[in-house]
């Protein structure tokens, strides 16, 4: 019911925002005090048949109004893409309140995912590999700005992010050498599929590369 028609390679942004009118509907049968205890937010009625709830989208503060069931960043009031639209109404339809487990696994462990998880590494770790190759110090100076968690866990850095109120993914470097190149991975902490469709994780996979390969640029810039 909330898999999409997903193939290997980049992750198309259309199929999810294509199911947001199915997605709003069936939210809008379930109760908000439910939905907003099985996705870890806060929601506030602002009349008998409507309210808000608030939450946390990467580094943004953003409203999803109910029952229309439309997201807004909160500080501009413009309404986000189609895409975060859906990975947030995805949140919230699948979600069940499980917290996450702290522990860390590869794209291949999710449901589905081994048979993409080339692919998925090719748009993600494959392409962070590119563009900081063996610029350790990079890495972490963008991983910090962007609001990183360092965790000293897995690889030579680590650095945790929040992509929802119960997702976290962790984006890993093992740096290499004269002979070996720095690899870099992208993984989800175990529960996240109590969360969110596998090919919705693809999605965020290639969210967190983009915000981490648009700030190596910007940093970039500044330099020269």
């Amino acid at each position: 019911m909330n898999k999409l028609n997903w193939k290997p390679g980049e992750p198309k942004l259309d199929l999810l925002a294509s199911r947001l009118a199915e997605l709003r509907i069936q939210l809008k049968k379930r109760k908000p005090e439910r939905l907003a205890n099985n996705s870890g937010t806060k929601y506030n009625k602002i009349d008998q048949i409507g309210g808000e709830f608030h939450l946390q989208h990467w580094d943004r503060d953003v409203v999803l109004t109910f029952p229309d069931l439309f997201t807004y960043n909160s500080q501009s009031g413009e309404k986000l893409s189609s895409s975060s639209q859906a990975l947030v109404l995805y949140y919230f339809t699948i979600c069940d309140g499980t917290l996450p487990s702290g522990e860390w696994i590869s794209f291949s462990e999710l449901p589905d995912g081994r048979f993409y998880n080339q692919a998925y590494q090719g748009y993600t770790g494959g392409k962070l590999a590119q563009v900081f190759q063996n610029d350790f110090d990079m890495f972490c100076k963008v991983a910090d700005k962007l609001g990183g968690k360092r965790v000293y866990l897995l690889g030579d850095a680590a650095y945790e992010f929040q992509a929802l109120p119960l997702v976290n993914l962790l984006v890993v470097t093992w740096q290499g050498d004269e002979e070996f190149h720095s690899t870099y991975q992208i993984l989800f902490d175990a529960a996240v599929s109590h969360h969110l469709p596998t090919d919705a994780c693809a999605i965020l996979g290639s969210s967190l590369t983009h915000r981490l390969t648009v700030e190596t640029e910007s940093l970039d810039e500044n330099r020269h």
